[in-house]
């Protein structure tokens, strides 16, 4: 039969059956179309748990036979046959240390030696060894060496995508391959536009693992053409595009928009590790996405008891970064409440903290578990956690203790000890207080006209800093900061 009408009539069927059965009724085939009948089983056979039937494949006698040829004939298959036999077994959970997989393995090592191998082929044999050798595998270096000889020019987006795959395995040390990354990296900036969201995902995730930071227009058409393909990204792909922005710094405001439309829709069938980074996305762009957060936090009250507890800081910790009470407050902190008490040993320290200093600053004050937070036992775990308590850790638990010591004045519990605690707190460059003080301290410049009227970041015995501070006199006129005498309110 011609190879374009056997393709034809073997891409119409849809079981393994069907398949068996035609095959059966040929006189005779290439490897090509035996390699192809092996594809297309593994496409109809396999699902997301494995084969869904072993016994009618496996045990099939056309199956059986076609394994048998492949394995003592493989070296007389063309590349094409040897190598889409190999993906189609590995796909069918074929055993790796079958005398089958290492007779086909070893026949296309050797033509890799013998530079035998197409880039096609070269992709081919690459992605397979990932696959059962894992980037330990030392031929994918030998492979991207014979890469490094090719026309990069003439390569099909899926030939530089799994090109990208294997340098993101193969380069452990300086600019080993640097040379072609910056070839490879000006050709894919041509063929963005036809990159699928799988393709597209995974070049990104490539050029953060390979830390090419200097491919800017590459990583700026990447992040553009992500923007189409948000609805269709899997979780997984989603996450590792979101990993791409903030790694290069990168932000787009469409994307944030697209975000927007697909996020509250979809929230309810994503996985929770994919919300938490869409959070986490936000949180340190400083995004405060009111749909997002919103969708977030219902679906927070609606399945939160399934989340890991990185995923619970996740989604919780971005409401109290960027200050923002979702429209669902109130049922948000009860669930929060509800997990806290049941699964409260299970967190991490310094994530537990992390989660319970940002409610404070959102006015959710955490009373019923300040008692455990404040113990020596707790305070003990802080210390065992690498780093150990640093200032960020310190500045978090005197937060803790003022804010309870100021607006909970019925709070009766342990009180963190002064060892344990902070004078003044430390804000990052890009944290979002220092832009509101900025901006504070700006309008009071335009109101009182000189400096030397207010004063900022004022130590008080209590071992809390005020921001701001303007000193009146009796008649409410304002006084220079620095004068002690007739000051009447501060």
């Amino acid at each position: 039969m011609d190879e374009q009408l056997f393709f034809k009539k073997l891409n119409s069927l849809c079981t393994s059956k069907e398949i068996f059965d035609f095959l059966s009724s040929l006189e005779a085939m290439s490897d090509t179309m035996a390699s192809g009948a092996l594809q297309r089983i593994s496409e109809v056979e396999v699902d997301d748990n494995g084969l869904k039937n072993p016994e009618g494949v496996l045990e099939n006698e056309v199956f059986r036979a076609l394994c048998f040829q492949f394995e003592f004939e493989s070296s007389k298959l063309s590349n094409t046959g040897l190598l889409n036999a190999l993906q189609a077994l590995i796909k069918l959970r074929i055993d790796p240390q079958s005398t089958l997989m290492a007779s086909l393995l070893s026949e296309g090592k050797e033509r890799l030696g013998k530079g035998q191998l197409t880039v096609k082929n070269l992709c081919a044999l690459g992605e397979s060894l990932l696959e059962l050798e894992g980037p330990s595998c030392a031929t994918l270096g030998e492979i991207v060496n014979h890469m490094q000889e090719k026309d990069i020019e003439k390569w099909s987006p899926r030939e530089t995508v799994m090109v990208y795959k294997m340098l993101q395995v193969t380069v452990r040390e300086g600019e080993q391959y640097q040379d072609l990354l910056n070839r490879l990296n000006s050709v894919t900036l041509n063929i963005v536009s036809q990159l699928s969201p799988k393709f597209t995902s995974i070049i990104l995730n490539s050029l953060v693992v390979l830390h090419q930071t200097q491919a800017v227009p590459l990583i700026t058409a990447l992040c553009k053409h992500s923007v189409k393909h948000i609805p269709y990204f899997t979780g997984d792909e989603l996450v590792n595009v979101l990993e791409a922005f903030l790694y290069f710094g990168h932000r787009e405001e469409i994307f944030t928009e697209a975000l927007e439309t697909h996020i509250p829709k979809s929230i309810f069938t994503m996985h929770p590790q994919t919300v938490s980074k869409v959070m986490q996305y936000c949180c340190q762009k400083m995004i405060l996405s009111k749909p997002i957060f919103d969708a977030a936090a219902e679906n927070f009250i609606s399945d939160a008891d399934r989340f890991t507890t990185d995923q619970i800081a996740g989604y919780i910790i971005p409401f109290g970064t960027l200050n923002y009470l979702p429209t669902s407050a109130s049922s948000l902190f009860r669930k929060l409440e509800t997990i806290l008490h049941a699964r409260f040993s299970h967190f991490q320290p310094r994530t537990l903290l992390k989660l319970l200093h940002s409610c404070v600053l959102i006015q959710r004050y955490p009373v019923n578990f300040l008692p455990k937070i404040f113990s020596p036992y707790f305070l003990q775990q802080l210390q065992a956690q690498p780093p150990g308590l640093d200032r960020i850790v310190t500045s978090q638990l005197t937060q803790l203790f003022l804010t309870v010591t100021l607006e909970c004045p019925f709070y009766e519990g342990p009180k963190l000890l002064p060892k344990y605690q902070v004078k003044a707190f430390l804000m990052p460059p890009s944290s979002l207080d220092v832009h509101l003080l900025k901006r504070v301290k700006t309008g009071l410049l335009y109101l009182l006209k000189k400096r030397i009227y207010f004063a900022s970041e004022v130590s008080t015995p209590y071992f809390y800093t005020v921001d701001i501070e303007i000193k009146l006199d009796e008649e409410g006129f304002v006084l220079p900061a620095a004068q002690c005498e007739e000051v009447h309110r501060r």
